[in-house]
Formats: C-alpha cells, sequence, structure tokens
C-alpha cells in the first residue's frame, strides 16, 4: 500500500503535514485545499493504516505506472529515441516514489489486459490502433501516450514537433540555394490489438517534405526513399539517391542510425559531405557529432518527454486534472558541419 511518503510527495507537502492531516490532529492549522488535496489523494491510492507495511515501504498498484511498450529490452536499445523516453519515465517515477512496471509490450499476442485495471496509471510508448487503445480506455482511464497524435479529443498524449522541424530543415536548405532535396526515412507504424505491425505509406516527416516541396513548386524534385528505420537501410537508400539521373544536392534523413548508411554510402562512392550533398538528420545522437563532417540534426528531448508522462500520471492518480491535455515537446535545430551552401 501507498505510505504516508509516497502521498506526501504527490502533494508536495512534508509527511508529518500528512500524518497530522489523515490522523485529524485538531491542534494542525494548514489551508483547507492542501487538507483536501492530501485526503483525496489518501483515498485515491487506498491509504490505510492497517494495510501500512511494516519495514521498507511498497508503493502498491495504486502508486504504480503500468507501462505499455512499443519495444522490448533488447530491441529498444537499437531505438535510442524509444530508450531515452524509458529511461525518462523510470526516473522521474522514482522522483516521486512510484513504481513503474512493464504491463506488456505492443507485439506480444497474448496480454493481460484486465492487469491495466490495477493500476493508478498506464504510459503507452508508441501508438497502438484506435480499438486497442479504446480497449486500454475500458481498463483504465487513467491513460498517456507518448510519441503519438490519436485522433481522439478524449486522450491525452505526449508528441514532438517533428512536421514543423521538416519545414524548418527545407526553408534554411532553400536559403541556402538548394532546390533538388531527396528526403530518406521509415514507415510509421501502429499496432493492433494481437500484436501485429500496421505499416502507412511513409510517416509525418515524408509527409511534411511531400508537403514542402509541393508548395514550393518543386514536385520534379520530390524524390522520397521510404524503408525501414535501419542504418542497413539507409546506406542502401543514398546508394539508390546516387543513382538519381539528377543527383540531388541536400538529402535530408528521418533519423541518426538511417544517417549513418548515408555516411557509409557517400564514403563508399567518394561524394563528400557537404561539398557534394548536404545532409540533416533527426534525433541527434551524441556519437553521431563525432562523425566526419559533424552531422546536423534535429534535437528531441525524448528523456524530458518521458518525464512529463510521468507528471501527467501522477496528476492523475491524485485527481488534480480531469481533463484530456495534449502536450508537444519542442526540439531544436543543430547546424554542424553536414550543410554548405548549394554551389
Amino acid at each position: 500500500m501507498a505510505s504516508i511518503r509516497d502521498i506526501a510527495k504527490m502533494a508536495g507537502v512534508s509527511p508529518a503535514s500528512v500524518s497530522r492531516i489523515l490522523n485529524n490532529d485538531p491542534s494542525f492549522s494548514i489551508n483547507k485545499n492542501t487538507r483536501a488535496r492530501v485526503i483525496e489523494i489518501a483515498n485515491r491510492v487506498q491509504y490505510s493504516k492497517k494495510n501500512v507495511e511494516r519495514g521498507p515501504k511498497s508503493a502498491g498498484k495504486k502508486m504504480t505506472i503500468g507501462l505499455i511498450l512499443r519495444h522490448d529490452v533488447k530491441s529498444e536499445l537499437s531505438d535510442p529515441y524509444f530508450h531515452e523516453i524509458h529511461e525518462g519515465i523510470e526516473e522521474e517515477a522514482a522522483k516521486w516514489r512510484l513504481h513503474v512496471e512493464v504491463a506488456f509490450t505492443m507485439h506480444e499476442s497474448e496480454k493481460d489486459w484486465e492487469s491495466l485495471h490495477d493500476y493508478g496509471a498506464v504510459i503507452m510508448v508508441g501508438e497502438m490502433t484506435p480499438a486497442a487503445i479504446s480497449k486500454v480506455k475500458k481498463y483504465n482511464e487513467n491513460l498517456i501516450l507518448i510519441d503519438a497524435t490519436p485522433n481522439d479529443p478524449n486522450i491525452s498524449y505526449i508528441c514532438n514537433d517533428f512536421v514543423d522541424k521538416t519545414y524548418e530543415i527545407l526553408n534554411y536548405l532553400y536559403s541556402l540555394g538548394h532546390r533538388n532535396i531527396a528526403y530518406i526515412g521509415g514507415r510509421a507504424s501502429i499496432v493492433d490489438e494481437a500484436g501485429r505491425t500496421i505499416y502507412k505509406s511513409g510517416d509525418a516527416r515524408a509527409n511534411a517534405y511531400h508537403n514542402w516541396m509541393k508548395l514550393k513548386g518543386l514536385s520534379d524534385f520530390d524524390q522520397a526513399f521510404i524503408t525501414n528505420w535501419s542504418t542497413k537501410e539507409g546506406l542502401q537508400s543514398a546508394n539508390n539517391v546516387l543513382k538519381l539521373k539528377n543527383r540531388p544536392s541536400a538529402v535530408v534523413v528521418g533519423s541518426d542510425p538511417m544517417a549513418l548508411g548515408v555516411y557509409k554510402s557517400f564514403s563508399n562512392h567518394q561524394v563528400k559531405i557537404p561539398q557534394d550533398i548536404s545532409v540533416i538528420s533527426f534525433d541527434d545522437v551524441e556519437m553521431t557529432q563525432y562523425l566526419t563532417p559533424t552531422l546536423s540534426s534535429v534535437y528531441i528531448d525524448a528523456d524530458e518527454m518521458g518525464k512529463l508522462g510521468v507528471r501527467l500520471a501522477k496528476s492523475m492518480i491524485s485527481e488534480e486534472i480531469g481533463a484530456s491535455i495534449t502536450v508537444t515537446v519542442h526540439s531544436q535545430l543543430k547546424i554542424r558541419e553536414s550543410v554548405a551552401k548549394k554551389k
């Protein structure tokens, strides 16, 4: 069960204050709203003096956030973006004395949906089909999605601003004289209730690229290479870019792991970055800053996305908020040596 310290952390007061409020100390003077908040949180997490465990404190299910993850432990390590979101969740939960437990991963064919009912809140990292999301909501109303944009005003979610940043990248390249700009990226996908992956034709960045090229009257130069999100596919896509009769002067890449493949392809073909082709990517993974030339990339604070998810979950558990909330985490375009003016 939740302890007095757990309740104090969530209410933003001292454990001593919580103790005196819950024991209805008549000599203790405190703001009535604070008193009401402490009692509300205690009721919400089912605090009971009789049931508090002796010795080390245990948060209990109502003080636990259930996670629905896109990746398992192994595959998450190869995706720094999702890995950092997960790390942010764990770090922020520890700060608020909340426990975190993986309920299941999206791709599991057999899922314990009913277990979601026991958690104080559920965080889904990635996106499932509307039917699957509705099923989660059936068992737990306190649902937060991270890295998702569900078409449902009743769901709280945290998303990035990659569409806006794609426009910013393309406008920057345009200002440097680039017109023939290619795009290399992966396919967006969602997962259904049975754990099957449903792929889309591209993703938000690719769609933004197509729209921008059309708006600028550059449809003749519209060349998008959409594959899987891997270094190997990045290399193969870059090879295909170099086969184009009218070779682009700049390439936008959907992720840093793919950009590593692009760098390797260009090196294999003696194509110089940025003298021959400029390159800008997304993720801003630390290791890519040590490439030669250093890679220009979009930095997104994925760790903070995870932390925000926990703060929303905490507020839902303590009933501080009742309405659905949308949070956009803004990213930063970092220009380095991989971009130059068009010759």
